[in-house]
């Protein structure tokens, strides 16, 4: 399984962004998918990169998978506890202005994936996300 391990910090995404986008290069991910997943990704890496040391430096480890036609996501990082799934949902029905602060990545991630999943183990936060690689929604004519 593909593997990256990388220091959590926000200058470090674009590098995790080329692992990502090469594992998906060459399982002939489609552009739809490769988009929502690449949104998803620098999402989620931000997120651990900004919050899950508090303010400290730690690794985050991206692991790759492609099982039955999807790609599976799978971040690891050894900080503070935290299951962004348990937060409720944004009302997006509301104005920027009207809104609490954040949620909205999160939120935007689990509406453009197929799966995500959330899980503490061995003193790690693991989250995964599963795509299809080839979108379907559409018909082709």
């Amino acid at each position: 399984m593909p593997a990256l391990r990388i220091e959590a910090k926000r200058e470090n995404a674009e590098q995790v962004m080329s692992f990502v986008d090469a594992q998906l290069e060459a399982h002939d991910c489609c552009i739809r998918s490769k988009t929502q997943l690449d949104i998803a990704v620098d999402e989620l890496f931000t997120n651990i990169a900004s919050y899950a040391y508090g303010g400290a430096t730690g690794e985050a480890v991206i692991e790759m998978e492609f099982p039955d036609g999807f790609a599976e996501i799978t971040f690891r990082d050894w900080g503070t506890p935290y299951n962004p799934l348990a937060r409720p949902d944004p009302d997006v029905t509301l104005s920027a202005e009207e809104r609490e602060i954040g949620g909205l990545g999160i939120y935007m991630v689990k509406k453009s994936m197929d799966a995500v999943s959330y899980r503490h183990e061995n003193g790690q936060n693991v989250l995964t996300i599963r795509r299809k690689l080839q979108d379907t929604s559409r018909k082709r004519k």
